[in-house]
């Protein structure tokens, strides 16, 4: 069996916070697939079967989907016909061996925002991967910047007023998904599955322990608390 790889990496790179769903029957694939993007930063959330695939995005919030054609139960193509009948706009990237022109054209008319053969090098996967979400945030570059706060999802790095701060991966994490979405609030609920994926143990805490740490190294007035919703970053006027 060929390897998904074209070539074998040895340094880790981390990216930002983004909930992806993995659809991928082939279980040495699924498990490289899921552990080289969780090695850039990504939470993964893997399914081995069409119609599992087709649930969870019904069911659960993803900022995008790698989806193989070939799965079992129900076809990927027919999956994501599926999906854009029902107007679900997750951006998904296909990635097949299904290597034929018409393949390629007929995905890309059904609805995908990307068709990626395999092999393919898991650091262009991820960039992507981060390149659709951007896209589907009305964004064009990766760097995040809310009045003297920027933040840089490639390389990690955060700085308030000209000054480096360092953050914790959670509290990272925590604020690029806060920066996303400045001007919209995001309850304790959503912010956890955009942090954690299946099986992690969430404290009942854990995201208002992070707000706590994030107000004390950035200003308390850059998050806001929504009582009884959630969190925001207002957007400047």
């Amino acid at each position: 069996m060929a390897s998904i790889w074209t070539a074998e990496r040895t340094t880790e790179q981390t990216t930002e916070t983004v909930r992806i769903l993995l659809a991928e029957d082939d279980p040495l694939l699924g498990e490289g697939l899921r552990s080289a993007l969780r090695q850039q930063g990504f939470v993964v959330d893997w399914v081995r079967d069409g119609a599992a695939a087709e649930r969870e995005i019904a069911s659960q919030v993803y900022q995008a989907v790698v989806l193989d054609l070939g799965l079992p139960v129900r076809d990927g193509i027919d999956v994501l016909q599926a999906l854009r009948a029902r107007r679900v706009d997750t951006p998904i990237l296909v990635l097949t061996s299904r290597d034929a022109v018409p393949d390629r054209i007929r995905g890309l008319e059904v609805g995908a925002d990307d068709y990626v053969i395999k092999p393919i090098d898991m650091h262009e996967l991820g960039a992507r991967l981060r390149a659709l979400v951007r896209r589907a945030h009305g964004k064009t570059a990766d760097t995040l910047q809310l009045q003297q706060l920027v933040l840089e999802p490639a390389s990690r790095e955060v700085r308030f007023e000209g000054q480096a701060v360092n953050l914790s991966m959670r509290e990272f994490d925590l604020l690029h998904a806060l920066m996303l979405n400045a001007g919209r609030v995001l309850t304790r609920e959503q912010l956890e599955q955009k942090l954690y994926s299946w099986g992690q143990e969430v404290e009942s805490n854990a995201i208002e322990y992070h707000i706590h740490k994030l107000r004390r190294k950035l200003r308390p007035d850059l998050i806001l608390t929504v009582r009884g919703i959630g969190y925001t970053m207002p957007r400047p006027d």
